[in-house]
């Protein structure tokens, strides 16, 4: 049996292409990424505007599938900060940040580091591999689910900002790093403004 691919992956171009390859219209591509995307489904059979013979056809070809979470820990001001496993020893780490007037997400790019920055813990481990982009974006996705955030809210977030800072280089990441934020910032998911998203170098 072929491996089901994981449509946290997939940018709506790219899923509507892999959907013209089972026979889809360009419309079932929207309203699958929407249903992950802006209301955090996961299970087929609960999107329920979608032709039952595709639901069927999306359990046997395809997943939405987000690491394991190892661990939860919430501080007293509001910090939340998780830890993913992603692989067989491997955990990376993203944080939760509210403030005032926003709320930012500090996301993991890759797993250990190349570089060796004074500031920066992760500089002592060893670079074990790059994040995927559906790795990447599972972050968001899995912080979103822990703090209620579905159905995506137009206003009143609480994860308004995104910042890629944390365990690894992004730009040592480009291609999965880009795809990923190009999956976080479709107006027809997530929709988080680019001038939402840091870049930290």
């Amino acid at each position: 049996m072929s491996e089901r691919a994981n449509l946290l992956d997939f940018t709506l171009p790219r899923l509507t292409q892999w959907l013209a390859a089972l026979g889809e219209k360009p419309f079932r591509a929207r309203q699958v990424f929407r249903w992950i995307h802006q209301r955090g489904v996961d299970d087929f059979d609960a999107m329920t505007d979608l032709a039952k013979s595709l639901r069927e056809k999306l359990g046997r070809t395809a997943e939405v599938r987000a690491p394991a979470v190892l661990s939860e820990h919430r501080s007293a001001d509001g910090t939340v900060k998780w830890l993913f496993d992603v692989g067989i020893g491997n955990g990376i780490e993203t944080v939760f940040i509210p403030e005032e007037d926003r709320g930012t997400l500090c996301v993991s790019s890759q797993v250990g580091c190349t570089l060796s920055c004074s500031f920066c813990h992760t500089g002592t481990q060893r670079l074990v591999r790059n994040l995927t982009a559906e790795e990447i974006v599972a972050q968001v996705m899995i912080a979103r689910d822990a703090l209620g955030e579905w159905p995506s809210p137009q206003t009143d977030r609480q994860v308004t900002n995104i910042v890629l800072m944390g365990m690894g280089e992004p730009l040592f990441n480009y291609d999965n790093v880009a795809e990923a934020l190009k999956i976080v910032m479709d107006p027809e998911g997530l929709s988080i403004s680019r001038r939402k998203i840091t870049l930290s170098t």
